[in-house]
């Protein structure tokens, strides 16, 4: 018995040939070029300052250094959980305390660092590039620990119920994965930042596809069906079309506004 409405899998064809539509229309107005593909993505979620960016030569990746490290991170966190097969415990407390501290090291550095936007306003200290990557690596570490095997009780018929992010030690290990892979594009070698570059804005669609997917299995009342990636194609592809149909939308939104593919001007 499949796990999905029978209406659903007969509109399969209207998504895919939309979903073709939309990207092909995405792909011919936006920047050419891989990179000015990847702009383009991290353009519908990153202000893109290039003053608060690494360069890669004389141009800013694609998303700032707080994104990227946010982005790098929850990678980071893709790869770990993925050796683990579909547990879906959450982490233990202990570790989500942990991540609360991380969420509010991310929160606190945004903070001090939009106000070095006014002139004269105190703040606590000088940001740097740095440490904007440091706290994003954090947060984006612990988003990928609570998305995954939140994804995997949402989603799969049988999942294992202990968490794949269990202990301290666990959590060691999964941050010095994060830092290698963020450091990797604080070091100015090209050609590690130019691969991570695409990869944070690879790691920034997969993470929208897989919590679009959970919403969609929702929607569709159709949570815990699922036994095998291939039934929940026809999920990933509405996931997909909707993450697409967010950025061009907030990329047309915000090019109408701006009328530039560049990033904001401090």
């Amino acid at each position: 018995m499949n796990a999905l409405p029978r209406w659903f899998l007969r509109i399969q064809p209207l998504l895919l040939a939309s979903l073709t539509l939309l990207l092909f229309g995405w792909l011919a107005l936006t920047p050419p070029g891989l990179l000015g593909k990847a702009d383009a993505i991290g353009y519908a979620v990153c202000h893109r300052i290039a003053e608060r960016s690494f360069l890669l030569g004389d141009r800013a990746v694609p998303l700032c250094s707080r994104c990227s490290g946010m982005y790098l991170g929850a990678l980071a966190g893709f790869l770990f959980h993925l050796k683990f097969g579909r547990r879906g415990g959450l982490p233990p407390r202990h570790i989500q305390a942990v991540f609360a501290v991380f969420l509010l090291a991310f929160g606190l550095d945004g903070v001090n660092s939009y106000l070095t936007f006014f002139p004269g306003l105190a703040h606590l200290y000088q940001p740097f590039n740095g440490l904007r990557l440091m706290t994003g690596t954090l947060l984006g570490s612990a988003m990928a620990s609570l998305l995954v095997p939140t994804f995997h009780q949402v989603v799969w018929q049988q999942w294992e119920d202990r968490p794949a992010l269990g202990t301290l030690r666990q959590l060691l290990a999964l941050l010095v994965l994060a830092g290698v892979i963020s450091a990797a594009i604080d070091s100015e070698n090209p050609l590690l930042i130019y691969p991570l570059a695409l990869l944070s804005v690879a790691s920034l669609v997969i993470l929208l596809t897989l919590a679009y997917s959970m919403i969609w299995t929702l929607v569709l009342q159709c949570d815990n069906r699922f036994t095998s990636w291939n039934d929940l194609r026809p999920v990933l592809l509405l996931a997909v079309l909707t993450t697409l149909a967010q950025i061009a939308v907030i990329d047309a939104l915000r090019y109408g506004l701006t009328g530039t593919w560049n990033g904001f001007s401090l």
